[in-house]
């Protein structure tokens, strides 16, 4: 999977264990915990062995969304095989202060693009909750539309395609 892309606004790149600073805010924002849950991490050791976990694992990307001017890190986007899912599934979580702006929009459109090359544009599915009315706006902006509803782990789940 390629390494790094970059758009008019946008550079992303792969995770790195020095990203470790950025995921701790972002994993502890009040979205990321509402959304996508509490991962525990309030330490450097805790980040960086969360990091290391994701790099560690098969069939998992995210890279990291910064800001060209200011190379201030925004976001991310993942991209992942779930084992519920047939494809790859995309995500996105950005930091509270710079959602409304497009730059996941953008971002997320870059990764597509990159993983359609690479994948032979294979269906990419999105997980997300009921609830989460930005994200499931932004997934209808790029798209995708609602395939079925899963119950995994005691939560419903709404999964979206592009295809």
């Amino acid at each position: 999977m390629q390494n790094s892309a970059e758009t008019t606004r946008l550079f992303l790149s792969t995770l790195t264990e020095e990203d470790y600073v950025f995921m701790a805010l972002l994993v502890n924002s009040e979205g990321w915990i509402k959304f996508i849950g509490d991962r525990k991490v309030h330490s450097k050791a805790e980040a960086v062995a969360y990091i290391g976990k994701i790099l560690n694992t098969k069939n998992l990307y995210y890279w990291v969304v910064r800001i060209k001017e200011e190379n201030t890190p925004i976001g991310i986007i993942s991209f992942l095989k779930r084992e519920y899912l047939e494809f790859f599934d995309i995500g996105f979580a950005f930091l509270p202060e710079f959602q409304g702006n497009g730059y996941a929009c953008e971002a997320t459109k870059e990764i597509l693009s990159i993983v359609c090359s690479a994948n032979a544009c294979d269906p990419v599915l999105a997980t997300t909750i009921p609830g989460n009315v930005n994200s499931i706006k932004l997934l209808n902006k790029l798209g995708f539309h609602f395939q079925k509803k899963l119950e995994i782990a005691n939560q419903t789940l709404h999964i979206y395609s592009n295809s």
